[in-house]
């Protein structure tokens, strides 16, 4: 990972380790994203989940693709001062597991914006197999000081 996608990824988002769940910023354009994250052998969400079969989560890989949104809406909102939150996720569909050692990539497209209210679409991929996809909406908070 290069420094400055780090550094952008980082300016972005709130989360840290173990919650930062954004490896890298493949592409981004003004209304949408392209981010990848591998899932080391190790990530603590594989030790229960399920420990003879290890398996991504759904609610991780829901938690990739509206960071990936964050990331995209950083650009949009002042976001020296506020974060995106979520606020709404619906029409969520898991498709293909995600196991240990796999990359996910995060595709991320802002559909519509009414007043502070960010409308996007998500679809999570693995080995070209959509492993989720799912609409959310995000509004945005002040960053703690």
């Amino acid at each position: 990972m290069s420094t400055s996608t780090t550094d952008k990824i980082k300016s972005a988002l709130p989360h840290r380790a173990p919650m930062l769940l954004v490896d890298n910023i493949v592409e981004q354009t003004d209304k949408s994203i392209l981010c990848d994250k591998t899932f080391k052998k190790d990530e603590y969400f594989f030790q229960g989940h399920y420990p003879d079969y290890p398996i991504c989560p759904g609610v991780i890989l829901c938690e990739c693709g509206v960071q990936a949104g964050a990331i995209l809406l950083a650009d949009l909102v002042d976001s020296d001062n506020v974060v995106p939150v979520l606020t709404k996720l619906e029409n969520v569909r898991f498709k293909h597991m995600v196991r240990p050692g796999d990359t996910i990539q995060m595709h991320v497209s802002l559909d519509d914006q009414l007043s502070g209210a960010f409308y996007l679409s998500a679809q999570v991929k693995c080995d070209g197999k959509t492993a989720a996809r799912f609409s959310f909406v995000c509004s945005t908070a002040p960053k703690a000081s």
